[in-house]
């Protein structure tokens, strides 16, 4: 064996032991803009992460270095042990985006077939196709296909290498509700073939329903990490809803212990620390009926731990 075939066989080894993804100390910085300031992950094998933060958090930068479509300013990217060009090459990384250049005048076959003659070695198409719930239209044109069957597509073409990390990145801004649910049904069944999957995306009732775990990022940075259920006990409060009319949401602020008010239609949600007074003050001092206390939401968590993002620098 010669040394480079002992080096090889090393790295292999150190590979196999080491966790899907690894950032340590991730920095990216566009002239006096930090996009991504310090960021320190590590997602094991098997695990579905969602990657959530506001507009301009960091999240879009931080997945094009996992991928290798941007170099870090400081610090580190590891894939399963790789440097990011060579999990991609070695195809242990894939990627769904929100967006993609898909050829509208051929089928969606021949899409498949096209992208997988790029790869030294490829799933075959029709069980890529299968496994993405597009086997049944693979010979319609890609310009005739929904943008949540555009969107299975591109989840075919990620996973043609059979990728061990699979990103996905907003993938189903733009579907309607049941393209969403058809699409994380796909994403799902593949998962729990044991597949690691990192998505970042907007509709913070996917990252509830799918994750494993969530991973929120503001100005660059995690400021939690945890399961949804630890995440939302972060946000310490609950949330006392009602049904009550003839009452402004002025006044609803002003109720003891109310930390925000809002109205839907004719039912009031009043978030504070203390329910039990907020309840009592409804009950006793106004009409409201039908009342409910629940736990705060992941979209309560989300709002008091990312904060305002006006300030926020990135993508």
């Amino acid at each position: 064996m010669t040394q480079n075939d002992t080096t090889t066989v090393g790295a292999l080894a150190s590979a196999t032991r080491s966790p899907a993804l690894q950032l340590r100390d991730l920095r990216k910085s566009y002239g006096d803009v930090r996009a991504v300031d310090g960021i320190d992950l590590t997602v094991e094998r098997g695990e579905i992460v969602a990657f959530l933060g506001p507009n301009g958090a960091g999240k879009t930068t931080t997945i094009d270095m996992m991928l290798g479509l941007a170099r870090p300013s400081g610090g580190t990217v590891q894939v399963l042990g790789f440097e990011p060009h060579q999990a991609v090459a070695r195809g242990e990384i894939a990627a769904v985006m929100q967006t993609g250049g898909l050829l509208k005048d051929v089928t969606v076959r021949e899409t498949a077939q096209m992208m997988a003659a790029l790869f030294r070695s490829a799933r075959p198409v029709e069980e890529v196709l299968a496994r993405a719930g597009i086997a049944d239209i693979g010979d319609r044109m890609v310009g005739k296909c929904s943008g949540g069957q555009q969107q299975r597509l591109r989840f075919a073409l990620a996973l043609l290498p059979d990728p061990s990390l699979l990103v996905l990145d907003e993938p189903t801004t733009g579907m309607d509700v049941e393209g969403r649910r058809e699409f994380w049904a796909a994403i799902r069944a593949d998962a729990a073939r044991g597949r690691t999957v990192l998505f970042a995306t907007h509709y913070l009732d996917e990252a509830d329903a799918y994750a494993d775990r969530i991973v929120l990022v503001r100005h660059g940075r995690v400021v939690a990490d945890g399961t949804s259920a630890q995440i939302k006990n972060l946000a310490s409060g609950r949330v006392v809803s009602a049904t009550l009319s003839g009452v402004s949401e002025v006044e609803l602020a002003a109720v003891p212990g109310v930390e925000r008010a809002e109205r839907r239609g004719d039912r009031v949600l009043l978030r504070g620390k203390d329910s039990d007074a907020i309840a009592r003050h409804l009950l006793t001092h106004t009409a409201a009926r039908d009342l409910e206390i629940a736990s705060t939401g992941l979209e309560d968590a989300f709002i008091a731990l990312t904060g305002d993002t006006t300030e926020e620098n990135g993508s």
